[in-house]
């Protein structure tokens, strides 16, 4: 049988706590640790609900970024993070992730690569495999929707002209932005990079449909071939 915990938190003085202190001084005075001590609830005999938090944070290297990358295998990993524990936790970066793109959606219009980043950015931050995702908008780039039209492996992926023009004949797009993941982090644009926004540019061009930018994202930074001068 374990020992009991030397101070649990429920010993604690108030203001220490983490559930009290998010009460008494709102979400926005708590450390990253004890917010995860929240979503976590409860400890283990030999560790504290703040303990297995600060634990979450040094597997992601203190990077709630990374966090989000984890998944519910890479959670896991932490003694006394169990599956359900997972879920909640990977719930809960899920609606921080949904909030961000939703108010990011709400924009009228779309007509700088930094707003068009606000957009693709939490939709492809987090993937280990490249994707492949596009931005249909009206003529005056107001955002119609958006479509992920190809995933591939850990390499690379794929991205067919073909299905891309077709999808926006069918949401009568005027003027399309394409955008897909480096999981490495590199920004770098491959020379396949390159011709694949060549071909398309002009295909497009073809169906009077205007290629405004094409964003590699690596993490949470990204390029963008129109402020580089390559489109």
């Amino acid at each position: 049988m374990y020992p009991d915990l030397p101070n649990p938190i429920k010993q604690w003085a108030e203001d220490d706590r983490p559930r009290e202190k998010l009460q008494s001084k709102g979400p926005a005075a708590l450390s990253d640790a004890e917010l995860l001590a929240i979503l976590i609830n409860t400890g283990t005999p030999r560790r504290s609900a703040l303990d297995l938090g600060r634990d979450v944070l040094a597997l992601a290297k203190g990077n709630l970024h990374e966090l989000g990358r984890l998944g519910l295998q890479g959670l896991c990993k932490v003694k006394g993070i169990g599956p359900a524990k997972a879920i909640t936790l990977a719930a809960a970066l899920e609606l921080g992730r949904r909030r961000q793109l939703g108010e990011a959606l709400e924009r009228p219009t779309l007509k700088s690569s930094e707003e068009v980043a606000e957009v693709v950015v939490p939709l492809l931050r987090d993937r280990d495999t490249e994707a492949f995702l596009v931005l249909f908008l009206n003529q005056a780039q107001r955002l119609i929707q958006h479509e992920v039209l190809s995933i591939g492996g850990i390499a690379g992926t794929v991205a067919d002209i073909r299905v891309i023009l077709r999808a926006a004949l069918l949401s009568s797009a005027s003027r399309i932005i394409v955008a897909h993941n480096h999981p490495s982090g590199n920004l770098t644009p491959s020379e396949a990079d390159k011709k694949l926004t060549q071909q398309l540019k002009t295909a497009a061009a073809h169906m009077d449909i205007t290629l405004l930018d094409h964003l590699i994202v690596g993490g949470t930074a990204y390029l963008s071939f129109a402020d580089e001068g390559l489109l």
